[in-house]
């Protein structure tokens, strides 16, 4: 246990049980407890494994590169359709947890063993999502936009991809691609 991390489970919240639970599962496997985006991360060699993290529904062990578990329970869930390695084993109540030790063990066990053979899930490239209409004919338009945009990291321009495709309608999308427009030219990325 690293004192560090020991505020995330002394404060008061509806999941205190349920994480120490998980805490002492996840350790009883034999990882490293670390502090990350202010969750306890679990790592084997300085590879991120797992992390216990919680939701108004639930709490869940996220797997760093879950997509590459076998899950023959069925019980990994993608967050989002854009989540690309990422799975998490969410949990309602203790009793979930208390009835499912040996499965949680089995998943971190084999997760850990995908880390020590180097396995990585595969991400998919910038030119592979959806390049909005609307952005595709801003880009064609502007050619400081364009190269503005190519110049950005790939994360963010996968960002802006995201958020100006997932708008249902083209007003929309249109709306907010100008809004942009000024951040891409600054080369900052939709949060900057």
């Amino acid at each position: 246990m690293n004192s560090m991390v020991d505020w995330f489970f002394n404060k008061s919240g509806k999941w205190q049980e349920a994480y120490q639970e998980l805490r002492e599962i996840v350790l009883d496997c034999g990882l490293t407890e670390e502090l990350k985006w202010g969750c306890p991360c679990y790592t084997n060699q300085k590879s991120n494994i797992v992390l216990i993290h919680g939701f108004k529904n639930y709490c869940a062990l996220l797997f760093m590169q879950g997509a590459l578990l076998k899950d023959p329970k069925k019980i990994l869930v993608q967050q989002t359709k854009n989540v690309q390695s990422a799975r998490q084993i969410r949990f309602f109540d203790i009793e979930e947890i208390l009835k499912n030790k040996s499965t949680i063990k089995a998943y971190i066990k084999e997760a850990v063993k995908n880390d020590k053979a180097g396995l990585k899930v595969e991400m998919k490239t910038t030119t592979e999502y959806e390049m909005p209409e609307e952005f595709q004919s801003a880009l064609e338009e502007m050619p400081d936009l364009k190269s503005a945009f190519y110049k950005l990291t790939p994360g963010r321009q996968r960002g802006y991809l995201l958020y100006f495709s997932s708008a249902k309608q083209s007003k929309t999308r249109m709306d907010r691609v100008e809004k942009y427009i000024p951040k891409i030219l600054e080369n900052k990325g939709l949060d900057d």
